[in-house]
């Protein structure tokens, strides 16, 4: 007679009460975790409970200990749930050190994955078992099924970007087989700089067109100039972006050189000579990129927090806010999210004390009315964004709805404003509004300030 096996669903309890105890005496710890782990990866109730209470914590501001802890599960009536603060003393009292807290966490992920597998095997046996005449069908529910599992265990962090240029000298292109504290940051355009005062630390700036305009460009260009010309350390969240990408067209608007060809590989060799000076220039910044492309708001803040004790940031980069995902868990709508997201950005600004820029996406209503020209109420998803920003920049340009021969018939004693666009500071909390006009490259994904050109390095 055959015994049955008895199978025990994977779960690691200890790992889960050591994560917590790190929690409560590590100050530094929620933010090294909580890119990682969501409050359903804990196996036990209890500890999923405790875990969401440092999450609001440190959501709040608040510093996570014994008695907040404690505090926060009172107040959401679970306390005696987890076995009252006497739970909490004893997880801290048998915890052996707080150093392993990411291995404790990487024991909880993967149990939590493997049951999740599990509860997937079964959704596969029961599309199995009743079968029917769409096999492929089927099976390519089961393959979306497995392959979920694998974008929800990729946590992406950020990568210097010496590296990312390094790997694009070691191949023929992309595509082919301690200064002292800035009060602000110049954007590195005179006119700009001149309505803005430049970059101020605490601040939410929101950058915001529609699809094409640049608004990726302009955010990078900005970085850029404070990382080059101020020394600026800068952190980029590249949502829609691979890392690599982003690299490839910051080299192409330092160096000069068409995107297209750079990424081909298709290069001369004084070409090259430009290509590696602009490498050269770009990989002494203290620029990081994070690619992840599925975030929440709260895995920006923790790396940010993460990265900022490490290198001291300035400049905090997000590219752009409608990919972001809100607090999932507990979520209502998107309207909400998005609120959420962009007060969630502006107290990043204020805690880690930097300049924040975002990217945004506007909504379709500038394409339905003449002229073009954006406005506030065309900020998507959420007015939250006007409020909480303190900055709102929009990029117009005239001739991604003019051609050439239309512009012409109604301005005929005017020249076709071809490369030129309007950055419209539509809102600006600490002092004036206006427009400022940039000549726009778009070869090399460069803005430039109009009155000047920059003149071409000669090497050696």
């Amino acid at each position: 007679m055959v015994t049955a096996k008895i199978r025990v669903v994977p779960s690691d309890v200890d790992a889960e009460e050591a994560l917590l105890a790190s929690i409560l005496v590590d100050d530094d710890a929620i933010f090294k975790v909580q890119p990682e782990l969501e409050p359903p990866d804990f196996f036990k109730d209890t500890n999923r409970f405790v875990y969401e209470a440092c999450l609001d914590l440190a959501d709040g501001g608040v510093a996570i200990n014994q008695v907040t802890v404690a505090h926060e599960l009172g107040r959401k009536d679970r306390l005696e749930d987890v076995g009252g603060p006497a739970f909490l003393s004893r997880i801290v009292a048998e915890l052996p050190t707080p150093i392993g807290v990411e291995h404790y966490a990487r024991l909880v992920r993967r149990d939590s994955i493997y049951r999740n597998l599990i509860g997937i095997t079964e959704q596969i046996k029961d599309m199995a078992y009743e079968g029917g005449p769409k096999l492929d069908a089927i099976l390519d529910r089961a393959q979306d099924l497995i392959m979920s599992l694998h974008t929800s265990d990729t946590h992406g962090d950020f990568e210097h970007i010496r590296h990312l240029l390094q790997e694009y000298l070691e191949t023929p292109g992309i595509d082919a087989p301690e200064s002292g504290v800035l009060t602000q940051m110049r954007t590195g355009f005179v006119d700009l700089d001149v309505i803005l005062g430049g970059l101020k630390r605490s601040d939410l700036v929101i950058i915001a067109a529609r699809p094409s305009m640049g608004k990726t460009s302009l955010a990078i260009n900005i970085a850029r100039n404070a990382a080059v010309g101020q020394g600026a350390r800068v952190a980029i969240f590249s949502l829609e972006m691979a890392a690599s990408q982003l690299a490839q067209r910051m080299l192409a608007s330092e160096s000069g050189l068409d995107s297209t060809r750079l990424r081909l590989g298709e290069h001369t060799e004084a070409e090259e000579q430009k290509m590696l000076h602009a490498m050269g220039v770009l990989a002494e910044t203290e620029i990081f990129i994070d690619d992840t492309a599925v975030q929440s708001v709260a895995e920006i803040r923790a790396k940010a927090h993460r990265l900022h004790r490490e290198r001291a940031l300035d400049m905090v980069i997000v590219d752009y806010l409608q990919l972001i995902h809100g607090s999932s868990y507990r979520s209502d709508n998107r309207v909400a999210e998005v609120s959420e997201i962009s007060r969630a950005l502006k107290g990043l600004a204020r805690e880690l004390d930097v300049a924040v820029i975002a990217c945004s996406q506007l909504s379709r209503a500038p394409e339905q009315r003449t002229p073009h020209v954006p406005m506030l109420s065309d900020l998507r998803d959420s007015g939250s964004i006007e409020q909480d920003a303190d900055v709102v920049a929009f990029i117009y340009r005239e001739e991604m709805y003019v051609t050439e021969d239309e512009w012409q018939r109604i301005h005929p004693n005017e020249h076709y404003p071809e490369g030129i666009a309007q950055i419209i500071i539509a809102k600006h909390r600490n002092g004036p509004t206006g427009t400022v006009s940039l000549r726009f490259r778009k070869d090399i994904t460069r803005f430039e300030d109009l009155a000047t050109r920059q003149p071409e390095p000669v090497y050696e």
